[in-house]
């Protein structure tokens, strides 16, 4: 299992860590962000459509970021009652393209399933570094707030 590089939370209701750029990363932020949610007052109502959105955006991240050996993808979630941000760092700047997905692919349904579940989303270049951070924010019930 990939090992994350963790430090204390800046702020209650916040946290970040580093993972590597490792197929078993999607699974560790899943844990990660179901541990934060269980800490947080009705943050089981983020866990199901969060862990999948962020789980397609760390496979993105593992998977289409075209970056040197050992840069890792940073995970920040931020939780404010009624409303989940979650953000996906890496450094590659290429921007993620939404793209419809034939009925045999087996790859490619990622950004459409957070288009379609979160309240809101995008894609901004880092601050202080390279390439860049995909967020969304979800609501308590499935599909967002919107």
């Amino acid at each position: 299992m990939p090992e994350t590089l963790d430090r204390p939370p800046a702020v209650a209701g916040e946290h970040a860590c580093w993972l590597p750029r490792h197929r078993k990363s999607a699974g560790a932020a899943r844990r990660l962000l179901r541990d934060f949610l269980a800490d947080m007052a009705g943050g089981e109502l983020f866990a199901e459509v969060g862990e999948l959105l962020l789980s397609e955006l760390v496979s993105n991240a593992v998977v289409h970021a075209r970056t040197p050996p050992g840069r890792l993808i940073r995970v920040r979630l931020e939780f404010a009652p009624g409303q989940l941000r979650v953000e996906v760092h890496d450094a590659s700047g290429v921007r993620p393209v939404v793209r419809p997905a034939g009925g045999d692919d087996e790859c490619g349904r990622g950004l459409v399933l957070v288009r379609a579940l979160a309240a809101a989303w995008g894609v901004c270049p880092r601050e202080g570094g390279v390439g860049k951070a995909v967020w969304f924010l979800v609501g308590p019930s499935a599909g967002g707030a919107r």
